[in-house]
């Protein structure tokens, strides 16, 4: 039910996960520019997905009233 009420936190909990991943792949062969640039864009799906948490629990609560 939460998933179809907001489906972009979903969507940003797996964008997140995977730049962190390849974020750590990159930073174990060594490739360390890439490895902090993923670093950085990890930071960006977070805040996309605390952003999309949020605008879910504002529509919720305008939907309740």
């Amino acid at each position: 039910r939460k998933t179809r009420e907001n489906p972009l936190v979903p969507l940003g909990c797996l964008c997140t996960v995977g730049v962190l991943a390849y974020g750590l792949i990159s930073f174990k062969r060594g490739n360390t520019r890439r490895s902090q640039l993923m670093m950085r864009a990890r930071i960006l799906a977070q805040g996309f997905t605390f952003a999309a948490l949020l605008g879910g629990m504002v529509v919720t609560a305008m939907k309740s009233r």
